[in-house]
């Protein structure tokens, strides 16, 4: 019987083994970029699950783990193959809901499940890829189920077996694969998730598995890669991709509406959808249009575009045009940040960041000039600390335009970033460290001073243009007539609220010493010595304080 530690082990180990070989899943690929980056696009939605489990306990049921691993693939999923995977789990989850242990019978069960949630969401399922590979596991796991009731790491070894069977034979399908002399790449992907899992459900590490790639021989030989497809195969140019938050007062809530919509004017349509979000994925030549009839159901909260004909392009031209100035790695691992302000750069870089990227409100950084700082960083696998919500999406870009390795954690301001750098250990792996930095970031709650660019009413906040206002975790809760009483008052919401221990005051290059030093004896007058407080390099523009809480 398998138990929710079982599966949150096998989540971790599912998404290092994919990570270590999302490289090579994304060389299959016929098809062009951005759904040409398949195993990069994987690994993510892979990570969101393991960063979710990771903070699980080992008493949690299997049941309420699977619930968890969906939901938060739903969230992080990316491209069509992450979209496509998080349905798999979903329905996955579906199946062992309220278990506490889970057997053979009951597992083959939640695999068909996963299967038939995922035809049902793809507008028009194409044989030879993912779909048929986990159908063809799912209906294998339930012939040995007949024999193996309770036995369930006998009925998922089977099931993988035959996983790798129908990834061999996806060429027979899709005559594009056999001509370029590959198998299916999001298949390829999800054998690798499958074989990652076993090891969890064995109580084996990710290493201690022979994990090899299923390609025949003469596949190898024959490979031509995706540049060898014409451009003008290309009969929809954008890739669009977004997530919905659904609000109260949406006024269409029937996605499978939407599905069919979509579907008129655009392919690889998939909708995906809970109590709470709308995932949506499609391929078209209007994206505007797109975007149009998502939004009566609610808010989007994530979004990108992408024009595969121009990706294509840049790839027909080949890599050495994508990497300039691409320095020789002499470590093995590096950081780049974005900030803004001398004082938070010379923090940044004494904590051990290699590249500051200038950037932040008003200013994001593009994704070329993200780029051009990873390949400044002369290092095998560089992290990468937006510090802000609106440059994470740029930074996910460089993940696919790189030979070198990039993880992205998902830091939103830079107090985060700090503490994300704090937690670093060049010692640790990949994986490790991107799941430790991203909880220590996780554990930061942020307050920012800044001023109103223009009158506003904000949740009942009359705000006036020029007045000092304060945001605690990007929500606008205070406004004052000065910089010093309204990061007084988001201070001590943030500890109160969060049940901080820690204070740290970043002074922005518009306030002075002795207001910061007004700030500070305020703060320790308030806590007494029951609260840690303390000022550290700040110099940003825009916000008259950055305060983290810890």
């Amino acid at each position: 019987m398998l138990s929710g530690k079982m599966l949150r082990d096998g989540i971790l180990s599912a998404s290092q083994c994919l990570g270590f070989h999302k490289g090579e899943v994304d060389a299959l690929n016929v098809f062009p970029v951005p759904d040409g980056d398949t195993g990069t696009n994987m690994s993510m939605t892979m990570t969101a699950a393991a960063r979710e489990v990771s903070l699980l306990g080992d008493e949690n049921g299997f049941g309420a783990t699977a619930e968890r691993i969906a939901s938060a693939m739903l969230r992080g999923a990316r491209g069509n193959s992450g979209v496509i995977l998080s349905l798999v789990f979903r329905g996955f989850a579906g199946g062992v809901k309220g278990e506490k242990h889970v057997g053979g019978a009951v597992l083959a069960d939640a695999l068909s499940r996963g299967s038939d949630a995922a035809y049902k969401a793809v507008m028009k399922p194409t044989e030879g890829t993912i779909l048929t590979v986990v159908r063809e596991a799912s209906r294998k796991a339930k012939e040995a189920a007949q024999n193996k009731a309770n036995d369930a790491v006998a009925v998922w070894s089977a099931a993988l077996q035959a996983a790798r069977e129908a990834l061999a034979a996806t060429p027979n399908f899709l005559p594009v694969l056999r001509q370029a002399g590959v198998v299916d790449a999001g298949g390829q992907g999800f054998v690798y998730i499958m074989e990652g899992l076993l090891t969890g459900f064995m109580g084996k590490e990710a290493s201690e598995l022979d994990l090899p790639v299923i390609l025949d021989e003469p596949f190898r030989k024959e490979r031509k890669g995706p540049a060898a497809l014409n451009p003008d195969e290309i009969t929809y140019a954008y890739c669009t991709e977004f997530l919905v938050e659904r609000t109260a007062d949406a006024a269409e809530s029937d996605t499978d509406k939407l599905r069919k919509k979509l579907g008129e004017f655009g392919d690889c349509v998939v909708v995906v959808d809970d109590a709470e979000i709308v995932k949506v994925h499609v391929h078209s030549n209007q994206p505007g249009t797109v975007l149009n009839l998502a939004q009566p159901y609610g808010q989007f909260i994530e979004m990108k575009i992408e024009n595969m004909r121009k990706q294509h392009a840049q790839m027909g031209a080949g890599s050495a045009a994508q990497e300039p100035g691409i320095v020789p790695a002499t470590k093995k691992f590096g950081i780049v940040a974005v900030a803004a302000g001398d004082g938070l750069a010379t923090l940044l870089q004494e904590l051990g960041v290699d590249e500051v990227v200038s950037g932040g409100q008003s200013m994001n950084p593009s994704t070329e000039d993200l780029l051009r700082a990873i390949h400044r960083v002369p290092a095998e696998h560089v992290f990468v600390l937006p510090n802000n919500k609106n440059i994470i999406m740029a930074a996910e870009q460089t993940e696919t335009l790189t030979s070198r390795g990039v993880s992205v954690v998902h830091t939103r301001s830079v107090p985060q970033g700090v503490a994300a750098v704090l937690e670093f250990d060049p010692g640790a792996g990949i994986e490790t460290n991107h799941v430790q930095m991203q909880r220590a970031a996780e554990r930061v709650q942020t307050g920012l001073v800044t001023y109103a660019a223009r009158e506003s009413n904000i949740d009942g906040l009359e705000i006036k243009k020029g007045s000092v206002i304060g945001l605690e975790n990007g929500k606008l809760t205070v406004t004052e007539t000065e910089p010093v009483t309204a990061a007084y008052r988001v201070a001590r919401h943030l500890v109160r609220h969060h049940n901080g221990s820690m204070v740290t005051v970043y002074p922005g290059e518009d306030v002075t010493e002795a207001q910061t030093q007004q700030l500070l004896d305020m703060l320790e007058k308030r806590y007494n010595g029951n609260v840690e407080v303390s000022a550290a390099q700040g110099g940003q523009p825009l916000y008259y304080y950055m305060i983290a809480v810890e």
